[in-house]
C-alpha cells in the first residue's frame, strides 16, 4: 500500500531503507564520536552554540570518517540491491538470475556479476579518495 505495487523497483525501496537506515545511523554516530572531545570543548568555551559546534567543529571534522562509512554504506546497499533482484526487485541480480542461472546462460551471469564487482570498486574508490583529499589530519594519506 505504501508504493502501490507488489514487485519490481519501487516495491523495494522501502525494504532497502528500513534495511539500510540502522546502518547508516551506527555509520554517522561511530563517526561523530572519533572526533576529539578537546575540539568541542575548545569550541565551547569560545561561545559557540549547539548549531556551531555540530556544524562548524563535528561534521568538518568528522567528515573523512563520515566518507569512509558512505563507502561501506553504499557497498552494502549495493548488495542489497543485487539481492534484491532475487526477490522481484529487478536490477543486475534479476539478470544474473533470470538469465544466467534460470536460461543456463553462464556468460550472462558472469557479465552481471563483473559489472557489479566494477561498480562496488568504482564506489569503494571514489568515496575513499574524496576522504583522503578531504582528511587534514594526515590520518588517511
Amino acid at each position: 500500500a505504501l508504493v502501490h505495487t507488489t514487485l519490481g523497483p519501487k516495491a523495494i525501496i522501502p525494504p532497502l531503507v528500513i534495511a539500510s537506515a540502522p546502518y547508516i545511523a551506527r555509520m554517522v554516530e561511530s563517526s561523530l564520536k572519533e572526533v576529539d572531545s578537546g575540539v568541542i570543548e575548545a569550541a565551547k568555551s569560545m561561545g559557540s552554540n549547539s548549531f556551531q559546534i555540530i556544524f562548524k567543529v563535528l561534521l568538518p571534522e568528522a567528515r573523512p570518517s563520515l566518507y569512509v562509512g558512505a563507502a561501506i554504506c553504499m557497498t552494502s546497499i549495493l548488495s542489497y540491491s543485487a539481492m534484491a533482484g532475487f526477490v522481484g526487485g529487478g536490477g543486475l541480480g534479476a539478470i544474473a538470475l533470470n538469465y544466467g542461472y534460470y536460461r543456463y546462460q553462464t556468460d550472462m551471469m558472469l557479465i552481471a556479476v563483473v559489472v557489479l564487482v566494477v561498480i562496488v570498486q568504482l564506489v569503494q574508490e571514489f568515496w575513499m579518495r574524496l576522504a583522503k583529499y578531504s582528511d587534514k589530519r594526515g590520518k588517511l594519506n
